[in-house]
Order: structure tokens, then sequence, then C-alpha cells
């Protein structure tokens, strides 16, 4: 266009032409202009529009944290936290917009905002930033940082918030390193920063819906989880005779200990035995034969009444004639002793029980008894019990009575021969013992003879040697045998006096 000499009616084709071209880069950069400003519209539509859901979810967590307070309590207190700081940094942005377009009178007239002068000098100032520009990055960096604290660290959301509130420097496309305040809002047109901050205001407000969606949601799924269902075995009855078919289901029910209704009914009757979500089953059993369980569980969800029904059934078998009766230490009593005796009757509380005897002296109760026989050879239990049918139920049980069986002489806990030094023996007290006797009885030794080979019988009171025995022991030669014989004992503690004690035999081993 330049090359050669032109004609004036060719010159001024020319500058037409680059007039034309002007023209057309302008319209461009108005439409540009004006994309920006429609997006501008658009997002800021949006924005309400997720509000208004952010508020209802809000509601909805708060009206689940009153109605069940141990599961939903602690996530509500999140979400007012988190509701907190997305509100305060939403403001922030829009007073900023305010100032931003301030000067502006026709607020949709965006081909008029093309300018970069505000941000540039409001944020900017030579290689630096100005109070103004540091205070919108920390208002970044802080809502990021709040939001991931009251989450936890390592939260399911961490990764999204530090993506979209994400401060970092970038490279240009000459490949050097731009703070990000300069590489995103230095020398833009105002309806693209205007625009860029409304998109900002939009994350805020999609972080908030996550957030609480997710929350809630988990909570739903931590709920739902298998990990919270048991198996329930529910037989068809509850009771069987032999040679019947154990009919039935088993079906998968879900505890959950922070659910606790608002009311419950059991048999047409209100309810109140309810403890950690249960409700704790506590009712007379009523006549023999098949009987129901019916009843609702009342729960509030989302402010309304939510009705659970349930049934089941149980059996009431006949009750018992007889009563069963044992002894704790076999189907013996012994004479001079409190033997235990055990006392039941199926169906019957031990305290609705009467029980006597006769041939010993009973004491005890509530099922557990202590028998001192008599004189005589057999000691009977009587049992009777009015059960609630009305009727009386009578039972006996006969026990044998025996003597305490003979004891036994010792020495050092040995019984019958012991081996051992003379020595041994002079200094060792002569016991008495009853080895396999299931009652621990302990046995005092009052007196004894001993019997030395070649010398005369010596009489000892106590259970130690004299000085008589031990000058008789001391002509005793190794391998002779010294007999502890006529060994008269006590029972520590019990006047009953043992028949016998057999002897001891002591084999000198020097």
């Amino acid at each position: 266009m330049a090359g050669g000499k032109m004609s004036a009616r060719q010159k001024m084709i020319n500058l037409m032409y680059l007039v034309f071209i002007a023209m057309l880069a302008m319209n461009m950069s108005k439409e540009v202009l004006s994309a920006f400003g429609f997006m501008n519209e658009k997002l800021v539509s949006n924005n309400a529009s997720t509000t208004e859901k952010n508020k209802l979810s809000y509601a909805n967590l708060a009206t689940k944290a009153s109605e069940q307070s141990a599961k939903f309590g602690k996530l509500n207190e999140q979400a007012i936290k988190i509701k907190k700081h997305s509100s305060d940094f939403y403001s922030y942005l829009a007073e900023l917009k305010t100032k931003m377009t301030s000067d502006i009178e026709e607020k949709n007239d965006y081909e008029s905002m093309d300018k970069t002068d505000f941000l540039d000098t409001y944020f900017f100032k030579g290689d630096g930033f100005t109070p103004e520009g540091q205070e919108f990055l920390d208002k970044i960096n802080n809502y990021r940082t709040n939001v991931n604290a009251e989450l936890g660290s390592g939260n399911s959301f961490e990764s999204l918030i530090n993506k979209r509130f994400n401060t970092t420097d970038a490279t240009n496309k000459d490949g050097n390193v731009v703070p990000w305040l300069n590489y995103r809002y230095e020398g833009f047109p105002l309806v693209a920063s205007l625009t860029n901050l409304t998109q900002m205001q939009a994350d805020i407000k999609n972080t908030e819906a996550d957030i609480v969606s997710g929350l809630l949601g988990g909570k739903l799924e931590e709920a739902l989880s298998l990990d919270n269902y048991k198996g329930i075995v529910a037989l068809d009855k509850n009771a069987y005779f032999a040679g019947e078919k154990v009919t039935g289901k088993i079906v998968l029910g879900r505890y959950d200990a922070t659910m606790v209704p608002d009311k419950v009914t059991l048999n047409r009757r209100p309810y109140t035995n309810i403890k950690d979500g249960q409700v704790i089953i506590d009712m007379p059993a009523g006549n023999v034969g098949n009987h129901d369980i019916k009843g609702q569980i009342t729960f509030t969800q989302d402010g309304k009444p939510v009705n659970v029904d349930f049934e089941s059934s149980y059996s009431v078998i006949p009750e018992p004639s007889n009563a069963v009766v044992s002894a704790d230490a076999m189907n013996v009593v012994y004479r001079g002793l409190d033997n235990p005796i055990s006392v039941s009757l199926p169906g019957v509380g031990d305290n609705n029980l009467n029980v006597s005897a006769t041939g010993g002296r009973l004491t005890g109760s509530r099922g557990k008894y202590s028998m001192r026989p008599g004189a005589g050879n057999t000691a009977v239990i009587n049992v009777s019990a009015k059960l609630s049918s009305g009727k009386t139920v009578n039972s006996k049980k006969t026990f044998r009575v025996k003597d305490i069986p003979a004891a036994m002489g010792s020495v050092r806990n040995q019984f019958g021969t012991v081996r051992m030094p003379k020595s041994g023996l002079s200094n060792a007290p002569i016991s008495a013992g009853l080895p396999d006797f299931m009652f621990d009885l302990k046995l005092q030794v009052n007196s004894f003879k001993i019997k030395v080979p070649g010398q005369l019988t010596i009489i000892v009171n106590g259970s130690r040697l004299n000085a008589a025995a031990k000058q008789k022991l001391s002509k005793a030669k190794r391998g002779d045998i010294i007999n502890i014989y006529d060994i008269k004992a006590s029972i520590i503690g019990n006047s009953y006096k043992l028949k016998k004690v057999l002897p001891v035999n002591i084999e000198l081993t020097n």
C-alpha cells in the first residue's frame, strides 16, 4: 500500500481502508467488554440462587441438630462457623465491587468499563502492593486457611478449596514468574476484574454448598453403612417342644444410639423405658400361651412426625411342678458343719420361696442356705412356693447325715510314714488334717503319745515334743520307726469333737 507512486484517489481509498479496520477493532473490543458484562450478570443471578439453596441446607442441618443433637450437633457447629467465614469474605468482595463502579452512572454500560486505572492504583504501587492490595490477598488466604481449619487437616474438601482460592505465583506467556495479584488483576479492563470478583463470590457460595451437602451426605452415608447393621434372628415363636421345627427369619437391623425417639407406644399404651436409642422391654409375661408385642416408635424428621411400627411375639410355657434342690457338697450333709445348700424353682424368684428343714437347723435366704444336721441319720429340705396362677408347689429333698471322717496325724504336712532326720522330728510340730475332704477345716493338735523303740511311751500335751520325749528320741538309731499315736485334735472355731485321729510314723534317716 505504501510502495510506489499513488494517485490521490488511491491514497483516499487506502486511508478509508485503515479507518475501516480501526472501526472493526473498536467494535470487537466493545463486544468483548459487553460479553464480560453479560457473564457478570449471569454469575450474579446464579449467586442469588445458590444463596437461597444454601439457606435451606443450613436450616435443614440446624433442624436435624435440634432433633438428633448427638449425630448432627457438631456438624451444625462446623457449618455455622464456615457460614460466618463465607459471609464475611463475600461481603468484603461486594464492598470492593461497589467501590470499583462508584463513578459509573450506568451500571450496565459495560462498554464504558474499559479502563484499568482503578485496580491498577488501588492494588499496586510501584513494584509492590498497596495496603488494599495486600488486604485483598490476605482475605483470600485467610478464608482458605480458616475453612480448612474448621474441617480439619486432610478433609475431603481440602484440594477443592485450595484450588478455588489459590494465590500462588503464576508464569506468563513469556515464561516469567509473576505474582498472582499482578497476573490476575493488573492492566485488565474494569469489567473483566468485576466479573473475576463475582466469580470468586460464586466460588464462595459453591464451597458452602459442597461442604454442607457433603457433611449431611457423609453422616447419612455413615448411618446407612453396613457396619452399623446387625443380623437379627426373628423366630416365629420363642418356645418349642421337642420334635418341633424351629421357624423364623433373619433380618438386618440398624442400631444408632443417637436416634432417641420422641414417643413410644407398646401394646396400645405409652412406654417410656428408653435408653441409648433402644426401647427396653420390661413387662409381665402374662398367662401360658402365645403373646404379641406390638407398638409404634415416633421420631421427628424435617419437623414432621414419622411413625415406625414394630411387631413380635413370644410364648409363656407352663409353670414347673417340682423344685430343683442340689447339695453343693454332694448328696450328703456332715454333722457338726454348716453345709451349703442351693434351692431354686424354675420360673419363681428366690425371694418367693418358702424353705424349711427337718433333722437340722437351716439358715440363709434367697436360694443360698446352710444346713447344720442334728443327731439323726437324715435331714430333709422342704420347699413350697405360690405361683402367679395361684397354685402352690411343694417339694422336698432328703440328705444323708454323716460324721466328719477320721483325721490323720502329720509331720511337715506329710501323712502315713514319713522319712526325716532325728533333729527334724525334735523341732517339728505334730499336726492333723483331713486330706481329700471337701471342707477346708483347720485342726489343732492338743496332745499325743510318742513311742521310741526300746523306750517307755511318753505322753505329750500340746503339738511339740517336750523334754522327756526329746530325751527318749535321742536314744533312737537310724532306721528306727517312731510311732506317734492317740492324737487328740479339735476343729478350730468349731465345738464338734473329732471321733478319731489316725497315727503318723517317722522313719529316722540318721
